[in-house]
């Protein structure tokens, strides 16, 4: 099922950086997610609600574009 927030997302295990685009074209990259969450982060049904209760509050973010 797509998401009414997330567009894309890509994650990069070298630097533990998950990148969300946005359904509004905006990008932000997620810093220090750890592998383990990035994992749980793909499977959950609700991408936003995980974005908001889980990603958003625990890891410290820049917006990209």
């Amino acid at each position: 099922m797509p998401s009414s927030v997330v567009n894309k997302y890509l994650y990069f295990p070298e630097t533990e950086i998950l990148r969300i685009i946005y359904q509004s074209g905006a990008v932000y990259d997620y810093l220090q997610v750890p592998e383990e969450v990035f994992e749980k982060f793909k499977t959950v049904q609700s991408k936003g609600r995980f974005l908001n209760y889980i990603i958003k509050p625990k890891f410290q973010y820049k917006k990209v574009k």
